[in-house]
């Protein structure tokens, strides 16, 4: 028999980001908006960006990058204008409507996220998500190199 030697980190960081995510997803949802909208609406009011920057930001590919600001124009929230710089780029600018959106969103997001905290004793708050940085930033104050994917295995 083959025993741990170290807890399963990687088992309990899914299983608290899937309990972060439901929270969350349920909380916005009350206000109309999801995740993605929220971190695409998020970026884009923090300076002009392009829809191609603002996806790397957010870690979504071209097509969800795409649906998510097609429901915000639809919903009036943001709109594709031409960039000054570069007539191929489009930049993602956040209506009058979709900057209200983002304020009660990001409300929203604090209180979710206090919340989890204070299921910490205070004295450990700051020290577990600093550890949680470090961890997501590999230790080097950068973001982590994107995943290593496996190849597909052929299915016999």
């Amino acid at each position: 028999m083959v025993e741990r030697t170290v807890r399963d980190l990687t088992g309990m960081l899914n299983s608290a980001g899937h309990t972060m995510s439901n929270r969350l997803a349920g909380a916005l949802a009350d206000v109309g908006l999801t995740q993605r909208m929220q971190c695409v609406l998020m970026h884009a009011l923090e300076r002009e960006r392009t829809q191609i920057e603002i996806a790397a930001l957010a870690d979504l590919d071209k097509t969800t990058m795409v649906s998510t600001v097609d429901e915000l124009e639809r919903r009036g929230f943001a709109e594709r204008r031409p960039s000054a710089t570069d007539r191929r780029a489009r930049i993602i600018s956040v209506t009058e409507d979709g900057r209200k959106a983002a304020e009660q969103g990001q409300r929203i997001v604090d209180i979710v996220h206090a919340e989890a905290l204070d299921a910490l004793p205070p004295a450990v708050r700051d020290a577990f998500v600093s550890a949680l940085a470090n961890l997501v930033d590999g230790g080097h104050g950068s973001p982590s190199a994107k995943p290593v994917r496996r190849a597909r295995q052929s299915l016999k």
